[in-house]
């Protein structure tokens, strides 16, 4: 999975999980939590639904790897 491709895809996952926000505005390194207003659950969800999608575990300790758009994108174009 190239770089591109994981930020589409969690585009449209945070789409579903935070419908309403504007992600086109949100900086690559931004902290999602804060920019579009993610609660852990949210958070969860999306980690949940890129498993589903990629078959790609992030493990607790790695969430401060995936805050980002640019994080979980570099993430799993490392771990796809």
């Amino acid at each position: 999975m190239t770089p591109d491709e994981a930020r589409a895809m969690v585009a449209e996952i945070l789409g579903r999980i935070a419908p309403g926000e504007d992600l086109t505005d949100v900086e690559p390194d931004a902290d999602l939590r804060d920019e579009i207003d993610l609660d852990s659950l949210d958070f969860l969800g999306m980690v949940e639904v890129i498993k589903e999608r990629t078959g790609v575990d992030v493990p607790e300790e790695d969430y401060p790897k995936v805050r980002t758009l640019a994080g979980v994108a570099a993430y799993l174009a490392t771990h796809a």
